[in-house]
């Protein structure tokens, strides 16, 4: 098993994921807080979820978000909905007929 860490720099922060075999321990709604310094306790807090559902959704590359917690997070965080949407899931493709 090859073990490594990549780092990101924003807003004078710097981020350091510990890999493993190329898996991430952020998801992708984790890495997106993250780059914007959110604290995941206010956002339980603002949307009602829960902490274990809140580091779930960032932590666990199984879970499932939900459309009405991206949306209660957006609101939360005050970004748009649609655009958090767009970089969370732009990556996604359609299968060829």
């Amino acid at each position: 098993m090859q073990n490594y860490c990549k780092e990101f720099i924003h807003n004078s922060h710097i981020y350091l994921y510990i890999c493993i075999d190329e898996l991430y321990i952020m998801t992708r709604l984790g890495e997106y807080l993250a780059r914007r310094s959110v604290n995941k306790s206010m956002v339980a807090r603002r949307t009602g979820l829960s902490k274990p559902r809140i580091n779930e959704l960032t932590l666990n590359d199984t879970a499932k978000l939900r459309a009405d917690e991206l949306f209660l997070i957006a609101k939360a965080i005050n970004v748009d909905a649609c655009g958090m949407l767009q970089e969370l899931c732009g990556h996604l493709q359609l299968q060829d007929e």
